[in-house]
């Protein structure tokens, strides 16, 4: 009796000792979420990019429609509302008998603009999410073959489902387990990666064409583990990826012309033209961040092209102090730490584009990107 007890107490020794780390890792989200609050506190927000109102929203995301989720528009609706959204761009799979795309969500529904698109699998195996107006952008880079292809728009550089593959499950479960109510989204910030490869693909496709970098949220809200009734309503379960949380990970920020009404044509056009940046935004709003390039007879926005003349200079600026990483031709060019507004004078013709960090908030995010712009091309 004696051994079975004293092999009992060692099993619950070693359950004990294998929690530690988990238990340890809810501490350090806890004073990553301290660290956040504060930063956001001190927050201002930059002047508007003259002539262009931002607005913020998802893209790569999917309902029940075309399988692989049960999630409904109203829990989609629901979610870019919580996460103060004006826009998602809906990427349905496609079905044989019955067009997906044709039946998503589309237009203006709870004050949220949906763009209605797919995507789309080719014989060769690349993806695309193919939207309205002929918008296509190549989904997974890192599987993607066809970069000679004239028809493309964009490249999705970062994708959340990629990045979570990567996951050890059995590490992700006890992570779940310990910080999952109190920290839903900040759980990811232990998994979040800079998309090296893909960031690298698409530095080497824009020296032969200009391409739109994109992120997907790539949300399903299928991941977890539920009981449900013949009816299909839940009893019981626990959702590990609903769109409340996906919404919140990473976001696209779209600059349209003040001019220019807010719909699908101009968010599109904004879209193609690379007028848009990539916020991590669960680590602090990124709103406000400007990237802009002026020559003292012009003055350009990230996506957009300027001439190379003798007092060309880029501008950059984000909502709190930063450490802003430029990179001409996916290379770093220079770095600032510690600043939210700097000049950076330009000598060289080449494609110049912005990373933003924020090393403050310690060790688990601090080198992990906040922003991601897109390119001003120096000719």
């Amino acid at each position: 009796m004696r051994s079975k007890k004293f092999i009992l107490l060692i099993i619950l020794l070693l359950i004990v000792i294998s929690q530690l780390p988990f238990a340890y890792r809810r501490y350090k989200l806890s004073r990553l979420s301290a660290a956040i609050q504060q930063l956001n506190s001190q927050r201002k927000t930059p002047e508007q990019q003259s002539g262009f109102v931002e607005y913020k929203g998802v893209v790569h995301v999917h309902s029940f429609l075309g399988g692989h989720s049960s999630g409904t528009f109203a829990e989609i609706i629901s979610a870019a509302q919580a996460n103060q959204l004006q826009f998602v761009i809906m990427t349905e799979h496609t079905e044989k008998d019955f067009d997906t795309a044709a039946m998503t969500l589309s237009g203006m529904h709870g004050g949220v603009l949906f763009i209605n698109g797919n995507e789309v699998s080719a014989a060769n195996g690349d993806r695309l999410l193919v939207l309205p107006d002929k918008v296509s952008i190549a989904a997974y880079p890192q599987e993607f073959k066809s970069w000679d292809t004239t028809n493309l728009n964009g490249v999705e550089v970062y994708n959340v489902f990629t990045n979570a593959k990567q996951i050890n499950p059995v590490v992700a479960f006890f992570d779940v387990l310990w910080s999952q109510r109190r920290y839903p989204e900040l759980i990811f910030a232990l998994y979040l990666d800079r998309p090296n490869e893909n960031l690298r693909k698409w530095d080497q496709a824009l020296e032969r064409s200009r391409l739109t970098a994109t992120a997907g949220n790539d949300a399903h809200a299928n991941v977890g583990v539920s009981l449900k009734d013949s009816s299909g309503k839940t009893l019981l379960g626990i959702q590990l990826d609903p769109y409340a949380t996906s919404f919140r990970l990473v976001r696209l920020h779209a600059l349209i012309e003040q001019n220019r009404s807010f719909d699908a044509a101009s968010l599109l056009e904004a879209v193609r033209a690379g007028h848009c940046f990539i916020g991590f935004d669960f680590l602090g709003d990124s709103s406000g961040f400007s990237f802009e390039a002026e020559n003292g007879s012009e003055r350009k926005i990230q996506g957009d092209e300027i001439s190379l003349k003798p007092d060309t200079r880029l501008r950059v600026q984000t909502p709190m102090p930063s450490r802003i990483v430029v990179l001409k031709d996916g290379v770093t060019y220079t770095m600032e730490s510690g600043v939210s507004a700097r000049e950076f004078p330009i000598i060289e013709r080449g494609i110049y584009r912005v990373e933003v960090y924020l090393p403050q908030l310690g060790e688990i995010v601090g080198g992990k990107p906040w922003i991601i712009s897109n390119p001003i091309y120096v000719r």
